[in-house]
């Protein structure tokens, strides 16, 4: 599974803690991504392309050698994990064609809708916002129908350039290269969607946020909620392991294809020291993936797992939730607060 791919020890990426819990090591995660495939096998058409495998089989990043959790926290993380020049390839690498990445915008606007809707109640209006990994522009399409101001940054060239087909404005790179191209440009909001747990360096990436955000301005980060996989995965090879694979599988969790899983404490010791104020938690579920080649059956049963799990996301105090796959976080950059801090530990 690591051959010829570079790995590096970890401390916790949120608060620094060296003290971590192994939650699985090499053997449970090879039998993970078996079930993960035997999962989806099962529910999608022999004809599948290829490239419609991607992020649900098939993913950027390899599958983790190994998964703890911090004990101060609580994030879920890599260790060891693939070093930033890997993770880096891995996102430029050669992109879906043009037709995935326009039928992805279109299946994800619904969600992205509500998302525009949540930031806009935050902030209280709408106003310049920055989406960081616009990727293929769902979020930038729905942002600016709500009437913001909304540019996107992304370090796929070629993802950008459909997206600037569609007419909006994706900028190259990272939003750290964002920050040192346009050190004077301030915006009411910074979300980064689907991608903040992907970042290399999570704490540089919230500094360069913060210091491109008006005094009184929103970060919203959207997030796999490590304590959701923490407490689930424990069952999948017990009475209730049928039911633990298909809550994972349906969020995208089995197998934990990204290189943070969160929580909402975890993200307060991230962002607190860097000057902002979590002002709203909101639990959620992964959107929708079924297409044509999902067997009806299949795409039954995604929608009412969903649709279960929607319901009880905000059951728990937001510090605790462990009932949603994925959370919301909207954070205030405090007015008259200090300045961001250092992104060091």
């Amino acid at each position: 599974m690591s051959l010829g791919i570079s790995y590096t020890l970890s401390d916790c990426p949120a608060c620094g803690a060296t003290d971590a819990v192994e939650i699985a090591g090499p053997d449970a995660m090879r039998r993970e991504v078996e079930e993960l495939w035997e999962f989806h096998q099962r529910r999608l058409d022999g004809s599948t392309p290829v490239e419609r495998l991607l992020d649900r089989v098939a993913f950027s990043q390899h599958a983790p050698l190994r998964m703890v959790r911090c004990a101060r926290c609580g994030a879920v993380f890599r260790n060891p994990t693939e070093s930033d020049a890997e993770l880096r390839d891995a996102y430029v690498a050669e992109p879906p064609s043009g037709d995935v990445l326009r039928a992805l915008h279109e299946t994800q606007r619904p969600a992205y809708r509500a998302q525009a809707t949540r930031l806009r109640e935050v902030l209280g209006r709408t106003g310049s916002v920055l989406e960081v990994g616009s990727y293929a522009g769902a979020f930038l399409a729905e942002a600016h129908a709500a009437g913001w101001q909304a540019e996107g940054v992304d370090v796929s060239t070629a993802a950008n350039e459909v997206t600037r087909e569609m007419g909006f404005t994706a900028h190259d790179g990272t939003v750290e290269q964002l920050r040192r191209a346009e050190p004077h440009r301030r915006w009411d909001a910074v979300a980064i969607w689907n991608t903040f747990d992907q970042l290399p360096d999570q704490r540089a990436a919230a500094h360069a946020a913060g210091a491109m955000l008006r005094d009184g301005g929103v970060l919203a980060l959207r997030v796999p909620n490590g304590a959701f996989y923490a407490a689930v995965r424990s069952h999948l090879h017990g009475p209730l392991a049928k039911a633990a694979r298909l809550l994972l599988a349906h969020n995208n969790l089995l197998a934990f294809p990204y290189r943070v899983g969160f929580t909402p404490a975890a993200l307060r010791h991230l962002l607190e020291p860097l000057g902002f104020t979590v002002e709203r938690v909101h639990g959620d579920v992964l959107v929708p993936i079924a297409d044509e080649y999902t067997h009806r059956w299949a795409g039954i049963e995604e929608r009412v797992v969903k649709s279960l799990l929607a319901l009880v996301a905000n059951a728990a105090p937001d510090d605790e939730i462990v009932t949603a796959p994925w959370f919301e976080l909207y954070a205030r950059k405090g007015a008259g607060s200090r300045r961001p801090t250092s992104p060091s530990h």
